[in-house]
């Protein structure tokens, strides 16, 4: 027979997860509203703008 061994993570573990992905989040919105929002270039800037209105996003 074989035994399995199971590791038991702190409390800390999963909520340093959880604050990593929040993290990740707000970066990742950050760049879309920070970059795309604002980008010179007009393709990138209006399929940006499109989206939005297809979200019913209100945007101006």
């Amino acid at each position: 027979m074989s035994q399995s061994h199971v590791a038991h993570l702190p409390i800390a573990v999963g909520q340093a997860g959880r604050l990593s992905q929040a993290l990740m989040a707000m970066v990742l919105g950050l760049f879309i509203v920070g970059v795309v929002g604002f980008s010179h270039i007009d393709i990138v800037h209006n399929a940006a703008h499109d989206v939005r209105h297809s979200n019913a996003f209100p945007c101006h």
